[in-house]
């Protein structure tokens, strides 16, 4: 089996890549692990996507089938319920599925669009038995939305995160009790917007500075204990446990972009992003090798998950034709307050402006975005506030660019909030 482009992965990231690829004259095939397409859209019910690129509020199903269809009509390869085990540096992918079994397909250009996969209770070492009623927000999601699963009565959520958050209020819809929502950090884990409309507006408590020494219960989970955290030390202050009656726990401590297929073919990974490093093409340092969407690091909106994926699925056409001079790269790193920058790179001789996207450490007011090169200013802007869970984005026009030398770093420097 041959094809231009592979597409590893269904979701929001893959269908936008393989569509925009596909209208470039090369043949596309899309692998998806799931039944059917759209990754974690069709189990986000709430409206709030495509506000940008659509310029109306659509639900996640909607927005997902708007992709399916396109992909659908321009004659796409499909393979749902396809596993891909291996990627090889020669481009060749071996996967499988209860059709075909264990094959092997041939590609030009491969196009990681793996998404991202929750925390586990596991992972930030949670202490207590393993009773039921214990799930990710996620799970919690997909039983309620789509499989028509109420799991509880009286729901306590630790972690802050989007869907956490959503679901917080989605359990509230539903006529549960939710005792509150627990934070260990001095800060939110989700965007502004949903802690006023999931929590504030439904009069769910938060609390920061906050998390779970204790799950109880044998069978099924009882209750758990609470206590406060030491901002310099991240433990719990002693004498500050309280206990707190609940049938269901639901867990919302971030996201981890999913990178396992990646790294068997030794792409350089970003230290802060959990995900490829790439260039202002989505390229990695495999050439050929594209990523895009949450694979490379997380994104608050699935807009801009969908702009990125254009650019890699543009850029891997024009690979598959030999359009895409490699030429020089030109680093750009986080500097003052900032956590990471993603693109990582930018290519020579730019035709069109690179959005930078970043995140900062801290909170703060005034803040002023500059990206310098030694003492040369590239560019910058003001925001009122920036915040650690919100994306911030700065621009980079072609002239400006096309001025740098060698590598431009990126801070943000204003009034700690």
């Amino acid at each position: 089996m041959e094809t231009d482009v592979v597409v590893i992965g269904g979701g929001p990231a893959g269908l936008a890549a393989a569509a925009i690829a596909s209208q470039q004259q090369v043949d596309v095939t899309i692998f998806e692990r799931a039944r059917e397409l759209g990754g974690i859209l069709p189990q986000c019910i709430h409206n709030g996507f495509g506000n940008f690129i659509f310029n109306k509020m659509l639900t996640g199903p909607e927005y997902a089938q708007h992709y399916i269809d396109l992909v659908k009509k321009l004659k796409i390869h499909i393979k749902t319920d396809t596993t891909v085990l291996k990627i090889t540096k020669d481009k060749q992918i071996i996967a499988t599925n209860s059709k075909d079994g264990l094959f092997k397909i041939k590609t030009k250009s491969i196009i990681l669009a793996m998404g991202c996969r929750e925390r586990t209770r596991s992972q930030i070492l949670l202490p207590g038995s393993r009773p039921a009623g214990i799930y990710t927000a996620g799970t919690t999601q997909r039983l309620i939305n789509v499989d028509g699963i109420m799991l509880g009565s009286k729901i306590v959520i630790l972690g802050s995160g989007d869907v956490g958050l959503i679901m917080a209020r989605r359990f509230i819809l539903e006529g549960a009790e939710v005792k509150g929502v627990f934070e260990i950090l001095p800060h939110p884990g989700g965007l502004t917007r949903n802690i006023v409309q999931c929590l504030e507006d439904f009069d769910i408590p938060l609390n920061l500075c906050h998390t779970i020494t204790e799950i109880h219960g044998k069978k099924r989970v009882t209750g758990v204990t609470v206590a406060e955290i030491d901002r310099s030390t991240f433990n719990p202050k002693k004498g500050t446990e309280f206990f707190i009656p609940c049938d269901t726990l639901v867990i919302a401590v971030g996201l981890i972009p999913e990178n396992e297929l990646s790294k068997q073919v030794n792409i350089s990974m970003g230290p802060n992003t959990g995900g490829p490093v790439v260039d202002n093409n989505m390229q990695t340092s495999e050439a050929g090798v594209f990523a895009c969407g949450n694979v490379v690091h997380v994104h608050d909106l699935v807009d801009d998950v969908t702009i990125s994926s254009e650019l890699a699925g543009k850029a891997a056409a024009e690979y598959v034709k030999n359009q895409i001079k490699e030429g020089a790269l030109k680093s750009i790193h986080p500097g003052k307050n900032v956590f990471y920058v993603v693109p990582q790179h930018i290519r020579c001789d730019l035709k069109s402006s690179v959005t930078l996207y970043f995140r900062v450490k801290n909170i703060m007011k005034n803040a002023e975005i500059k990206l310098t090169e030694k003492n040369y200013i590239v560019a910058q802007k003001k925001e009122r506030i920036v915040k650690p869970p919100e994306i911030v984005k700065i621009d980079i026009l072609p002239e400006e660019a096309n001025k740098i030398k060698q590598s431009v770093e990126v801070s943000v420097e204003g009034e700690l909030f």
